[in-house]
């Protein structure tokens, strides 16, 4: 994953890129629509586990949605060190950009210690956004 937006925690780095998707999307209709990509690498010592997430949705009207859930696509993933975990999702907005960012909430597996790991603000853009600066 090339320029992607990144942030580490106590040796687990989570990088995401997002996709605009025209063929999902209906402008006319104020519906936009993105997948992101995730990759959680763990490059610390000790196993971590994501048990749940939450993200902050923030669409171009300065409107925030905050979403909280169990963890990733249906599953919480154990994260040895030196391995990762990758997943897809998406994320609707009835406006043409927004951002989004967020936790997840993870155990260092040996000893149960709780970990919150930055999820990296990133940006929804679309073709379809004013770029005029006001």
């Amino acid at each position: 994953m090339g320029n992607d937006y990144t942030a580490t925690t106590q040796g687990v780095k989570v990088s995401v890129r997002s996709f605009f998707l025209a063929d999902k999307s209906n402008p006319d209709e104020g519906e936009f629509f993105w997948a992101y990509r995730i990759r959680i690498e763990n490059q610390g010592d000790d196993a971590v586990q994501v048990l749940k997430r939450t993200w902050h949705i923030t669409d171009a009207q300065g409107r925030t949605q905050s979403v909280h859930g169990d963890g990733v696509v249906g599953e919480t993933p154990v994260i040895d060190p030196g391995k990762m975990f990758e997943y897809t999702s998406g994320t609707p907005l009835n406006t043409p950009s927004g951002f989004m960012g967020g936790m997840y909430h993870a155990v260092v597996v040996p000893t149960g210690e709780k970990l919150d790991l930055t999820i990296p603000t990133f940006s929804l853009d679309s073709p379809h956004q004013d770029h005029r600066v006001h």
